[in-house]
């Protein structure tokens, strides 16, 4: 059995983080032990364990009068302990998120503990259930029956709903200290019947990022690859690890060289290395440099300005919210040093790829406008105010010059139809608000005003308005229904048309 499981705690007093420990340990000695905690914090603090507990005193045989600590010999205790108490039904909400797997808790929550006094139902990782799913477990919070209790656990209460937080009494788990972890790891030490020096397991407590969980981790590791407890042989075990390729890796991130940054990820994977764990202590690395960077202690990294270090927290953090649910654990990791690495090259590309767009619009406007003929209209017959000369065939000639130039706007066009022109301003009746928005966009606007201003031989603005679309006419009566299904044809049509260009 691994260390963290063999000493794992069992009782309140035996909980690491003392701000918790006093905490629950004033509620159960209130006797008004409430119906729902939220338990909430970094992993490997201990949430779980302390759940466990909560759920071993409101079941304690010895606790039926008054409560107190788990006695942790009773049948109750005992079983708890063992994970077979049919009365504390833990669920990962991380696998089990969706609105059935609530529901399956909404429907045996009503029925009486089955030897306990207590149904504890403990969720870890509440924050991962569906809005619909958390919209369930909220209703079951509001109307729990007596014999029901729950414990949500999570590493990240914000992204919990409001609602369902105002349920429950919230206690918070912090990072352990060094001085906790320390006397965490000296019991863990003192029950194997190992001597190891405070200064040895402090250095340990160090590179374990506030989790009790990873600390007994890297403990067992030392035991069982049997390293010398000097602090020569700790510290290269510990640099052996993660936190050796960890600058090697800021060098090639600090390089931009993206083939070297994603081969030392790559190895680090092939070793064991549990990514999440990685990434996260490289987020800390620059979570400490901004820090610096305002004042807050040492800079271990001025190479990077703050504004890199503040894009580079942004880019690895939301790697961190991907990578449990990744097909591959690292990809995320990887995909967001690509993007560090080659985001230069990449605005670089699209800065080119958007100028030659634009080129070449300019390039195919200017020669469709040299290719115009205007089929022999003249001052003479587009008089102003004489609505009846911008006619059909007009019209036609502009949708006939616009596509191919841009067969977007053109596809806006045939939602349109010109209402009046005053020799300066031909005002465009728009059947739907999205092809008039879409139509006054100045990159669409200047191409059909330039066209326009071709075919009517007169500088023209162009003013849209929003106008109801013509009546269909049809030869043959048509079922009401296939009227409304056809009226819908254009629009999809017209939006092919927009969102293929």
């Amino acid at each position: 059995m691994t260390l963290y499981l063999k000493y794992r705690p069992q009782t309140l007093e035996q909980l690491d983080l003392s701000e918790v420990r006093d905490s629950l340990t004033k509620i159960v000695l209130s006797g008004r032990i409430p119906h729902a905690f939220l338990f909430s914090g970094p992993k490997g603090t201990g949430k779980t364990s302390a759940a466990r507990i909560v759920a071993k005193i409101v079941n304690c045989e010895k606790n039926e009068k008054k409560f107190n600590e788990p006695c942790n010999v009773c049948s109750q205790c005992k079983s708890v302990t063992a994970g077979s108490n049919i009365d504390v039904i833990e669920l990962d909400a991380a696998s089990n998120r969706g609105i059935d797997d609530i529901r399956v808790i909404r429907d045996s929550v009503k029925l009486s503990p089955a030897s306990g006094r207590k149904k504890v139902y403990i969720i870890d990782e509440v924050h991962m259930l569906t809005t619909e799913a958390s919209n369930a477990l909220l209703k079951t919070l509001e109307e729990p029956p007596d014999h029901a209790m729950f414990i949500l656990a999570t590493t990240n209460p914000e992204k919990l709903i409001d609602t369902i937080k105002s349920r429950t009494t919230h206690i918070r788990f912090k990072k352990a200290s060094i001085n906790e972890i320390v006397a965490s790891l000296l019991k863990k030490a003192k029950g194997e019947k190992v001597k190891i020096d405070k200064e040895l397991l402090k250095k340990i407590a160090e590179v374990s990022e506030g989790s009790f969980r990873d600390a007994a981790k890297i403990l067992e590791q030392v035991l069982s690859e049997k390293v010398k407890l000097t602090a020569e042989a700790i510290e290269r075990f510990l640099q052996k690890g993660v936190g050796g390729s960890l600058d090697v890796l800021i060098k090639h991130l600090f390089e931009k060289d993206a083939r070297k940054a994603i081969k030392i990820i790559e190895k680090e994977v092939a070793s064991g290395v549990i990514v999440s764990d990685y990434l996260g202590k490289t987020i800390d690395l620059f979570h400490k440099s901004l820090l610096a960077k305002v004042g807050i202690g040492e800079d271990n990294l001025p190479q990077f300005s703050k504004d890199e270090i503040t894009f580079l927290i942004k880019l690895l953090s939301d790697a961190y919210a991907q990578t449990p649910s990744s097909f591959l654990e690292q990809l995320p990791f990887e995909v967001a040093v690509i993007t560090w690495c080659e985001g230069d090259k990449n605005k670089e590309s699209e800065e080119i790829s958007s100028s030659k767009d634009e080129d070449e619009t300019e390039k195919n406007l200017s020669g469709a406008l040299e290719e115009v003929e205007v089929d022999g209209l003249s001052e003479a017959n587009i008089k102003e105010g004489d609505l009846s000369q911008v006619n059909a065939d007009i019209w036609k000639q502009i949708l006939s010059l616009i596509k191919p130039i841009n067969s977007s706007i053109e596809a806006l066009l045939r939602a349109a139809k010109p209402i009046s022109y005053d020799g300066k301003v031909l005002t465009l009746g728009v059947y739907y608000k999205f092809h008039k928005e879409r139509l006054e966009e100045e990159k669409h606007r200047c191409i059909l005003e330039e066209v326009i201003t071709k075919v009517l031989t007169s500088p023209t603005r162009v003013a849209c308005i929003l106008t109801q679309p013509p009546p269909r006419v049809y030869v043959n009566p048509v079922p009401e229904v296939s009227l409304t299904e056809n009226a819908g044809e254009d629009i999809i049509e017209v939006a092919k048309k927009i969102f293929e260009n």
